[in-house]
């Protein structure tokens, strides 16, 4: 048999022309120490603050610590299987969340994977959990307001688009029905909302996602859950992980409200991790940089300027305090961070006033440049009527004689914190609560019995659906209470006092 050495020759020379050498280097260490969700890595001499490093189990974990010679990870799952001695690679990706559309209607943890058994959902891309907050020039000033369709805060306290407004209270007096009800009251302001539950029970993060469905809410909703059985770091980048997805939306121009519930929880569970990474305890055990963690998470809340979309992130973190004290350390941190607070307080809910929103302490630093205009109207003199009623109420205790315009302002106050008072999960329109309002500022409450006002509301309410829908329309659409209007109005309920 004959062999062509020339032209096999040829080939070979081709082959070996066309040959390229290709090497990848993988950065490795080894594990000497894994235990309570914390693993030590020696080596790793080029990780990233925030990087992705993989376990040989296929657990990911998160770099925190960059010391001399060796890198402290949290650990994103399981500590099973990983033991010392094992080793671990740089994935050269920082921790970041799948972003979409398609996960609105969603329950997902705080890496973005489902927990709602409905499967698996389509992203659109990542983002980096870790993002800048918009620059000042980048934001435009807080303009438009977020109706939460709460009559006391819509009144007294508004809330704007772009705005972080803090819920701070006692447990179990409603910092979460509030964030709920703005969530539901969102339905026809074409507003996109997400829920962040932190170190809540799992029964209770149930309980929020069926408030929702029944509401119609969860449509429009994401539910970021990190509950209580998850590891502290889960906890620790759930709400990063919550406004990561709030950005993509607010990019591409929407209008987005999340909510922290509580970021009382995520700084326990930052906490735990810094103790134990060894970093220096401060106050009360804390860290030095848990003002840090939760003022860069916050100031992501912003509203862009028309150059970028206009879209916004509205925040309301709630923070839960121990016998009302705001003077703690993560509430006096968390105050200071955002622009004004709803204070809840056990007191009044106690004595049956729901949602017990305290107008004393309660602020807005945005204020009236994000009330509507009727809003503004019908309840400019409400706060300082209630300021007085409540002052001279202390008054009246002691049972002396009272002057008859004393007399007649603690009446009227009775009255208006009757009007303030709406039942959980049922948020009013913005002309429901205009023409509430308009009756209680205006003295046309003074004759009706304090116990019949609530009464008097929900009758007068469906009074107003029944015969006057186009009035109503028209205070929606207009965000105005025009002099045709407020006349119309009086007239309106003069006529409804006649019949009740």
């Amino acid at each position: 048999m004959h062999i062509d050495t020339e032209a096999l020759t040829s080939v070979i020379k081709d082959e070996i022309k066309s040959y390229e050498k290709e090497l990848s280097s993988v950065d490795s260490g080894t594990i000497v120490q894994v235990g309570d969700g914390i693993a030590k890595v020696y080596g790793l001499g080029k990780c990233m603050q925030g990087e992705l490093v993989k376990f040989s189990n296929g657990t990911l974990g998160m770099a925190l610590n960059l010391e001399e010679d060796s890198v402290g990870c949290v650990l994103l799952g399981s500590e099973k299987g990983i033991s010392e001695g094992d080793t671990a690679v740089r994935t050269g990706k920082v921790a970041e969340v799948p972003v979409g559309k398609a996960f609105l209607g969603r329950v997902v943890d705080a890496l973005g994977n489902p927990i709602d058994n409905k499967g698996a959902i389509e992203n659109e891309g990542f983002r980096p959990i870790e993002g800048k907050a918009p620059a000042v020039l980048d934001r435009k000033p807080v303009h438009q307001p977020l109706q939460t369709g709460i009559k006391a805060i819509d009144a007294m306290i508004p809330i704007g688009k772009g705005q972080r407004e803090l819920i701070i209270g006692d447990r179990q007096i409603g910092k979460t029905t509030i964030a709920l009800d703005s969530i539901i009251n969102q339905r026809t302001e074409d507003v996109i909302c997400i829920y962040v539950a932190i170190g809540q029970k799992q029964s209770t993060v149930a309980n929020v996602v069926n408030i929702l469905t029944e509401a119609g809410a969860m449509d429009y909703t994401i539910v970021v859950s990190a509950s209580a059985s998850d590891p502290a770091p889960l906890q620790y980048i759930a709400p990063y992980a919550g406004v990561a997805m709030a950005e993509h939306f607010m990019y591409q121009g929407k209008d987005v409200l999340i909510v922290y519930d509580d970021l009382s929880k995520h700084a326990v569970a930052y906490r735990t991790l810094s103790l134990l990474l060894r970093r220096p305890p401060g106050r009360e055990a804390y860290p030095g940089d848990v003002f840090y963690i939760h003022s860069r998470l916050l100031e992501r809340a912003a509203k862009l300027s028309d150059e970028l979309g206009a879209g916004s992130i509205t925040a309301l973190p709630i923070i839960e305090t121990l016998a009302g004290d705001v003077s703690a350390y993560i509430p006096t941190n968390v105050i200071s961070i955002t622009d004004g607070q709803i204070f809840l307080e056990s007191g009044l809910f106690n004595a049956g006033v729901k949602p017990a929103v305290n107008p004393g302490i309660s602020v807005s630093r945005v204020g009236g440049s994000a009330q509507t205009k009727a809003m503004k109207q019908v309840a400019k003199g409400l706060r300082l009527d209630l300021a007085q009623f409540r002052e001279l109420e202390s008054f009246a205790q002691f049972g002396s004689d009272l002057e008859k315009d004393t007399e007649r302002k603690i009446e009227k106050g009775k009255r208006l914190v009757e009007v303030l008072k709406q039942p959980q999960f049922n948020p009013r329109s913005l002309a429901e609560q205009v023409a509430m309002m308009y009756a209680g500022v205006n003295d046309y409450l003074n004759d009706v019995a304090v116990q019949d006002v609530t009464k008097f509301e929900a009758e007068f309410l469906s009074y107003l659906k029944r015969n006057h829908q186009d009035m109503m329309d028209k205070i929606n659409s207009e965000k105005i209470l025009s002099k045709e209007v407020e006349a119309s109005l009086k007239e309106v309920i003069t006529k409804f006092k006649g019949n009740f």
